[in-house]
């Protein structure tokens, strides 16, 4: 239990790490549906940051299931589940103005009001998401 607790602060330092640099060295926030969506439209300047942006979050499991196998935690889903999750998440980030990397990581560090909102209702839809799926319909 240890050796997960370690991995996920590590991961947190990273995406922290990772949010900083991008904020400080180009002024752009990560908030990940708004990097897809510019890359998408070809909105926004420049895409290529964008693309080696979103490439990196593609190639970093890829490259960690190569050399680590399956990530500790990581589930077993089929592809079209995946891809159905998927929507519905890009459906409710632009239904939100933005998703919890742009609201929670950097809208949280600029102590925005609006990202708190938007986290403490995501906070609050997933726990009530969990408890239903546990105790609910037991899944």
């Amino acid at each position: 239990m240890e050796s997960i607790l370690l991995q996920a602060l590590a991961g947190g330092v990273l995406i922290g790490i990772a949010a900083s640099v991008l904020l400080l060295g180009s002024g752009q926030i990560a908030g990940i549906s708004g990097i897809v969506a510019n890359v998408v439209r070809g909105d926004a300047g420049p895409r290529q940051w964008r693309t080696l942006f979103l490439a990196g979050l593609i190639a970093a499991p890829l490259l960690w299931r190569a050399i680590a196998g399956p990530a500790p935690g990581s589930l077993d889903l089929s592809l079209p589940l995946i891809i159905g999750a998927g929507l519905l998440v890009g459906f409710g980030t632009r239904r939100a103005n933005g998703c919890t990397s742009g609201h929670g990581v950097c809208g949280l560090g600029n102590l925005s009001v609006r990202s708190l909102v938007a986290v403490v209702t995501f906070m609050g839809v997933a726990a009530v998401t969990v408890f239903v799926v546990r105790h609910v319909i037991g899944g």
